[in-house]
């Protein structure tokens, strides 16, 4: 899969930084050279039971997989209509509608297509066809297969976990088969793959690939928008679902010289971008370095650098190919890396405020109904622990008591098809278009109307909010260092809030308390730390109190201090 067509998705290059970071944090270099190996990693030859027993015994076991813990049983057809019914797609397909002039029935229309030709149809028969097949081919290939069991167990449990992101290094088409034929070997969840279009194209070949979790990808996207659309929303669905691991290979295509090639960031972005919108807790990255004695293409990798054609896929090619049967390959090992946090390789680097809260071209989307209702009520009730008097009605639904809250501000906001928006100040009618300047204005007269309710509601949350900005930039457990942080913030915002002179200790003990209370601080007389389960509310109290601290920098003078 080229770069071309996937990096259009990014919005800036700040994005791109964060996804090199998290690359360069997962160093798929490292596992790639033998040498690098633990010493107490044991490696065992999973061909070693296939040559003692039944290939069709193996093929028709039980398989009994543990999903991720919190994915619904889906099927791959519900999948596709969670993708074609997504808010996202129906905005890209109006858009793309408007953009051609076509109606938008014909768009989605051409929408459906795309995801028919692109999406895997993952069945277990398939799969146990596919491992019998593999469990003969690899004994004449390769004398032993040789794999880490740690690293297997590693896999287990992060799988029931978080969605999963299995990275392999690409070296030979044999590389998908050999980890698909591995998970089902050892009963876990085989992934659904990004597979470039010609191995579609071969027949017989491709139905069972995408049978067995294969989704077929064009090399070349070019500016074909709503291609990408579809592309990103599956890809972000299935991640957000947990309905399978995700495999690809970051690097895109295969190394003709068995030298790892340039990460392509385009696929990295679309698994990444539901945790960056707070739409998944975590996402887990698997490296898994896989290397061969000898490589099956060898001879096809050597005529390619030296400017021959590659020949096209195809399922008398491969048939053709079959003498590569009587050949001997040595040994295979894959080497499954430590299972890496998304979470925790971003935490300190990555601010998700800014991408929750990314504009779209068109409006300030803030969220679907099912999630402003369930992130208002766990508002409503931070805020109560912090000691709030909420004017919050008992009777009515939840959601119509949002509602009437939103039609009293409809001066600001609306809902309209499930989407929550800024409304922006119209200029006259019959006024051509507003310059940029003037866009700027319109804009910032929404935002500033909504931040004055916040603003007004701030005093509940400022003292818990500057000790969570206090241990996160002091980044130290010690109750000394975090209170003199928590002093200066105090002075710092003094011409802001209401704080009473000398009362410092007591609002520092206050703030603890509130934030212990919650859950989101574990405190002794020495130290003030807070535990994972905390961020969700430290975050939230660190962002309220963003926009002063940029004011602030805007000002000058204390970039060195909020680092």
């Amino acid at each position: 899969m080229s770069s071309s067509g996937c990096n259009r998705g990014f919005k800036s290059t700040q994005t791109r930084y964060y996804i090199s970071t998290i690359l360069n944090s997962v160093s798929l270099l490292q596992c790639e050279d033998p040498s690098g190996y633990k010493q107490e990693d044991e490696f065992m030859d999973i061909l070693e039971e296939r040559r003692r027993s039944s290939d069709l015994g193996h093929a028709l076991r039980t398989f009994t997989p543990t999903p991720y813990r919190g994915a619904p049983p889906l099927s791959a057809g519900a999948l596709n209509r969670t993708v074609l019914e997504s808010q996202y797609l129906r905005y890209v397909t109006k858009e793309v509608a408007m953009e051609t002039g076509e109606s938008v029935d014909l768009v989605r229309e051409e929408a459906s297509g795309i995801l028919d030709e692109m999406s895997q149809n993952l069945q277990l028969g398939f799969i146990r066809l596919l491992g019998f097949t593999l469990s003969k081919v690899f004994k004449r290939l390769f004398s032993h297969i040789n794999i880490n069991q740690e690293g297997l167990n590693r896999l287990q449990q992060a799988i029931q976990e978080s969605p999963v992101i299995l990275m392999p290094n690409h070296r030979s088409y044999v590389d998908f088969l050999v980890l698909s034929y591995i998970l089902f070997t050892y009963d876990l969840p085989i992934p659904v793959i990004a597979a470039g279009i010609p191995l579609m194209d071969m027949k017989m070949v491709g139905e069972i690939l995408r049978r067995s979790g294969a989704f077929f990808i064009r090399r070349a996207i070019g500016s074909d928008k709503l291609y990408w659309a579809v592309l990103s929303e599956y890809v972000k669905t299935i991640v957000r679902t947990g309905y399978a691991p995700v495999e690809f290979y970051v690097e895109g295509l295969r190394s003709r010289t068995l030298k790892s090639l340039t990460p392509k960031l385009g696929m990295m972005h679309m698994v990444l971008e539901p945790f960056f919108k707070g739409e998944v807790y975590d996402i887990t990255l698997v490296p898994i370095s896989i290397s061969y004695d000898r490589v099956l293409e060898e001879s096809l990798l050597a005529h390619e650098l030296l400017g021959v054609p590659k020949p096209r896929e195809t399922t008398m090619g491969l048939l053709k190919a079959r003498r590569v049967l009587e050949e001997d390959y040595g040994s295979m090992h894959v080497y499954f890396g430590m299972p890496l946090s998304v979470r925790q390789l971003t935490k300190g680097r990555v601010d998700r405020c800014e991408y929750n809260l990314l504009p779209s071209k068109r409006s300030w989307t803030i969220c679907i109904p099912a999630l402003l209702t369930q992130r208002t009520l766990w508002l409503k009730g931070l805020a109560i622990s912090f000691g709030a008097r909420l004017d919050w009605p008992e009777q009515p639904p939840e959601n119509q008591v949002m509602a009437s809250s939103m039609a009293l501000h409809r001066s600001v906001i609306r809902c309209h098809q499930g989407c929550v928006t800024l409304l922006e100040e119209e200029g006259p009618v019959g006024a051509g278009p507003f310059t940029t300047e003037e866009g700027v204005v319109r804009r910032a007269r929404a935002v500033l109307m909504v931040a004055a309710y916040r603003n007004q509601a701030l005093h509940v949350f400022i003292r818990p909010a500057m000790l969570a900005l206090a241990i996160h930039t002091t980044r130290s457990s010690q109750r000394e260092d975090i209170y003199s942080y928590f002093r200066f913030l105090l002075d710092l915002f003094s011409n802001d809030f209401i704080f009473i002179t000398g009362r410092s200790s007591q609002d520092f003990e206050e703030a603890c308390s509130l934030l212990r209370k919650c859950g989101a601080v574990q405190t002794s007389q020495q130290e003030v730390t807070s535990p994972e389960e905390g961020q969700r509310t430290t975050s939230f109290l660190r962002a309220l109190l963003q926009p002063f601290i940029d004011a602030y920098q805007v000002c000058g003078g204390l970039n060195v201090r909020f680092k």
